[in-house]
């Protein structure tokens, strides 16, 4: 560390010493609490732990009787380091080196100066860096097959991610600084908070943030109350902002996963807010936060009970016979199915336009999520959802952490381990907290039907109440949105879906990922989005010839509906001014439900 970066230290205020070690000692005795009392309760897990050991083990076992491939790729190696080593020197002595590896665009972990402007850090950095790709190609390379190497591929980020310089102590500058500045206090605050998220036994890095958010105050805030509930769903109607609205309603349809405000966050991103400023009378539905007494509820149920029985309400209350319908990520997986239940069942005109964003109909191209539904796994998720009833919030998000790994874990052990910061308050991040559950017979159906089956796109593949649906008998105007980043909805894959609708499409394709493309306020002026009118099979040919445009995708879709399913404006509609009448004020009580 150079004389000029040098930290001068301060010693500690002893009363905040004396709180700290207080603090850590009441944590470190709930951790131990928690640690003998799941070693005494053994837990079924949601996967199988042999799946990539025993992938692990095939991929050795094909690269050793193929020595050939290993040889080559060290000597690859050796070239790679030998011009590792040799910048470095030249840098000793003080000439301009050209980096041999450098983090990928968007690749946060190394953003302090000191990952380049000192030599040690920089060494440690390159070498970090140059080893993740060699692993990473030589995996891609390898003569095995292709699932072993989705399996290895998977198994070897999440051990790079892990291994990264900026996750350890003595090899973060930034760590080392704060250690210094704090009087080691820091280090101490980290590690009291590494014991409490042990002592919550959830396996979870718990992102510590000021408390700024409520629901119903500065989250889930736009004015509106409950007007429907049964079993599985609350539906919410908004109250108007314009004097005149849509003569047709707007139902949005939110995932299962987690709560539905994500789309009504903070009043200037709130996509549902935006949504009534525009003129349109809007409905949402709160999914109920499952327990033991929903496992039963499968995808009947979401599609007759969920959807189905929404528009039923939108109907009385508003009077008009059809909707526009907008869903994202599962909750657009199940609006496909229910245009397709509508459509066998004579009641197609019930929907006048339908859009599905992050949404995937075709599941044949699962991607890094294929690792987690091979058979083992498959038998022990079903293992664990018959002794619950339902899948634990904390467990989905696991899984979703893991898939993004450097953002969602590792960020968050540096900064609350290691550094003992808060991380500054964020809406997004508050919603990502607060899970919900799946109950297990969705789930199992889910599962078995439409992810690993992909049995959706095959006409008759999936029956709802036994009646075959078919997706090409669908003739709704149907708008696809993807986003380019999406790391959950592939955006070729959704791409894709957009063969298997019987009537009129359109494809607009959103920037950044799944969640922060979703939400993308206008006044943001944020991320862009891609549009071209024409429908080529292959979604690289469409995308070269799109139109990138500036800013938010909502006005262009906004566009869209007006083009295809306009129509007159009428008074705008009070809340329960119609057949139901306005109940509990949104965001309602199932949104509310913690287990």
């Amino acid at each position: 560390m150079t004389a000029s970066t040098t930290p001068v230290p301060s010693a500690p205020d002893p009363m905040v010493v004396a709180e700290t070690l207080t603090t850590l000692m009441q944590n470190a005795a709930a951790a131990v609490r928690t640690t003998m009392v799941q070693a005494a309760t053994p837990q079924t897990l949601p996967y199988d732990p042999t799946t990539l050991a025993k992938a692990m083990i095939d991929f050795n076992t094909s690269v050793m009787m193929r020595p050939a491939t290993l040889f080559e790729a060290q000597a690859k190696n050796w070239n790679d380091w030998t011009a590792l080593w040799r910048t470095m020197g030249e840098r000793a002595m003080g000439q301009d080196a050209t980096p041999v590896a450098a983090p990928a665009k968007g690749d946060r972990r190394f953003s302090d100066p000191a990952w380049s402007d000192e030599p040690v850090y920089d060494y440690l950095k390159q070498a970090y860096l140059l080893a993740a790709r060699q692993l990473q190609e030589f995996v891609a390379t390898a003569p095995v097959d292709e699932d072993t190497r989705a399996q290895v591929d998977f198994a070897s980020r999440q051990m790079m991610n892990a291994l990264a310089p900026t996750n350890f102590a003595q090899t973060n500058p930034q760590v080392a600084r704060r250690m210094v500045e704090s009087g080691g206090l820091s280090l101490m605050t980290g590690v009291s908070n590494l014991l409490e998220d042990i002592g919550k036994g959830q396996g979870l890095v718990s992102r510590r943030a000021p408390n700024d958010f409520e629901l119903g105050v500065n989250v889930a805030a736009t004015p509106g109350a409950v007007v429907f509930r049964n079993q599985l769903m609350e539906l919410i109607q908004y109250a108007p902002t314009t004097d005149k609205v849509y003569r047709r309603p707007l139902l949005f349809i939110p995932p299962l996963v987690n709560k539905y405000y994500l789309f009504d966050l903070t009043p200037k991103a709130s996509y549902l807010k935006w949504l009534v400023d525009q003129g349109h009378t809007v409905f949402v539905i709160s999914w109920a936060n499952p327990d033991e007494s929903h496992a039963e509820n499968g995808l009947d149920a979401y599609v007759k009970d969920g959807v189905v029985a929404a528009m039923d309400a939108v109907q009385k209350a508003t009077g008009e016979a059809d909707v526009d319908l907008v869903s994202y990520c599962l909750g657009g997986t199940l609006s496909a199915m229910t245009l397709a239940y509508l459509a066998a069942t004579g009641n197609g005109d019930r929907v006048a336009s339908a859009t599905l964003i992050a949404t995937l109909v075709d599941f044949g191209d699962m991607g890094e999520w294929s690792v987690f539904t091979g058979d083992n796994d498959m038998k022990a998720f079903d293992r664990y959802l018959d002794e619950k009833g339902y899948v634990e919030a904390h467990d989905l998000t696991k899984l979703f952490s893991t898939v993004r790994a450097n953002d969602l874990i590792w960020s968050s052990v540096v900064n609350h381990y290691l550094l003992g910061d808060e991380a500054r308050a964020s809406d997004l991040l508050w919603w990502f907290d607060d899970g919900s559950r799946i109950p297990a017979r969705m789930l199992k159906e889910y599962g078995a039907q439409v992810l690993r089956g992909n049995r959706l796109r095959e006409k008759g593949g999936v029956s709802i109440d036994g009646v075959a649906l078919d997706l090409g008998a669908i003739r709704t105007p149907v708008m696809i949105v993807a986003l380019k980043d999406d790391h959950v909805a592939a955006w070729k894959n959704t791409y894709a879906g957009r063969n298997f609708f019987g009537g009129p499409t359109r494809f607009l394709l959103g920037g950044s990922g799944h969640n922060a493309g979703m939400i993308n306020p206008p006044a943001a002026n944020k991320h862009g989005y891609w549009i071209n009118d024409a429908a080529p099979d292959d979604a690289d040919a469409w995308m070269a010839d799109a139109e990138q445009k500036a800013g938010s995708w909502w006005p262009e879709w906004q566009g869209w509906l007006d083009a295809a399913a306009a129509d007159e404006k009428v008074k705008a509609r009070k809340v329960g001014s119609g057949k139901l009448k306005a109940g509990e004020a949104a965001p309602g009580s199932y949104v509310r439900v913690r287990h």
